[in-house]
């Protein structure tokens, strides 16, 4: 068993370590939930990690509501249904538990259920998030079973607009749950599939945030520390889903990613959001794709930068090394190196294509990238990781 056993109170309280999921009664106690509803995703729903959980919850007698109807990508429908049955149960709190998109999906149903608004209405943008009735949204506890979002220490979750295909950033600080379980037993059972989308979406957060222009120098040394972090336990994560200190150090490394992402995230991601929203692919699995071409793209604004990363991390070679080390990794975690790799059968059509580039360069990561993302660069891009 891993002993890296701790308490955080940053950026919220993180219980982390093995077997901790043990405290999620008392937990929901110190969070003041009386009558949760545990939200998760249908494939996790069926498997003996949920059951265990929940047992949990029945021998401390606490009464509790499922709701699992939660695609890959979140849409408005699941968030809709996920609000009826928490009005219907009368929850009082959300148990956020499993991949990035349960718990997306979890904290939006307890910050939407008490609005009056549309959910677009609070749209990452500008000062939108005021607009919430603050008193109207429940507590949130957050578990994940994967290490690669780290949605568990967001203030935000992504839902995709069925009618426009477009994912969309809601934002408001108290979305960033009040406690946070971060058990690495729980990830054991990923799929190596699942460990290596989610590990390389970490990887992307941590990677664009340090190389997202301004100054915030403790986001970048959060982001640093994460990346190495990645490098040096995604591949026995990977290799061994049942190396408990590597899965413990993925799962610091997922809720560093998110905690630095605050300065920014770039092209990778603005890239990745439309063809998720399109074609439905693993979130973490098409930033991996997109990673090596968007890295070449930026190599002029931040060659410097990556030097001081390499170095940090024990690359040699600077840019080159790292970007060599980039290419190694993905293909050691079977990452395909084009998107018709990860999308089976893609035709993309010239409009297509002109779609993609222009939704990209209005998505909110846009913004932050190093070099900026106009929409000529964004076909340059895509062309790029459809031919390889």
């Amino acid at each position: 068993m891993s002993q890296l056993i701790s308490k955080w109170n940053y950026p919220t309280t993180v219980r982390f370590g093995a077997g901790r999921i043990k405290e999620l009664p008392e937990v929901l106690e110190a969070t003041g939930i009386k009558n949760p509803l545990f939200v998760t995703d249908p494939g996790l729903a069926k498997l003996p990690v949920v059951a265990s959980t929940l047992k949990i919850l029945d021998d401390a007698k606490v009464p509790y509501g499922v709701f699992s109807e939660v695609k890959p990508n979140p849409v408005e429908s699941n968030l809709t249904a996920g609000i009826a049955i928490f009005k219907e149960g009368k929850h009082d709190g959300v148990i956020a538990f499993g991949g990035g998109s349960a718990l997306d999906l979890g904290k939006l149903i307890a910050f939407q259920a008490g609005q009056t608004r549309p959910v677009w209405d609070f749209e990452d943008v500008g000062d939108w998030w005021t607009r919430a009735n603050s008193a109207a949204i429940a507590p949130i506890i957050a578990v994940p079973t994967t290490a690669g979002t780290g949605s568990e220490v967001g203030r935000a979750g992504v839902i995709t607009n069925e009618e426009t295909h477009t994912k969309k950033v809601i934002f408001h600080p108290k979305l960033l749950p009040a406690i946070v379980i971060a058990d690495p037993e729980l990830s054991v059972g990923m799929p190596a599939f699942i460990t290596a989308g989610t590990g390389m979406d970490a990887l992307a957060h941590c990677l664009e945030a340090y190389c997202a222009p301004g100054y915030h120098p403790m986001a970048d040394g959060i982001a640093v520390e994460g990346v190495r972090l990645v490098f040096e336990n995604l591949p026995k994560a990977y290799a061994n889903g049942k190396d408990l200190t590597a899965r413990a150090h993925m799962m610091s490394a997922a809720a560093m990613g998110a905690t630095a992402f605050q300065k920014g995230l770039g092209a990778i991601h603005s890239l990745s959001h439309p063809i998720g929203a399109i074609y439905d692919t693993h979130h973490g699995m098409t930033n991996a794709v997109f990673m090596p071409y968007v890295l070449a793209f930026n190599r002029d604004a931040v060659e410097e930068r990556i030097a001081r990363l390499a170095s940090y991390i024990g690359i040699k070679g600077g840019f080159d090394g790292f970007a060599k080390a980039v290419l190694k990794l993905r293909k050691e975690l079977k990452v395909p190196h084009t998107l018709p790799g990860l999308i089976t059968d893609l035709d993309m059509t010239k409009k297509q294509k002109e779609l993609i580039a222009d939704m990209a360069i209005v998505d909110p990561t846009a913004g932050g990238n190093p070099v900026k993302l106009t929409k000529k660069a964004a076909l340059k891009l895509l062309n790029e990781a459809i031919a390889g």
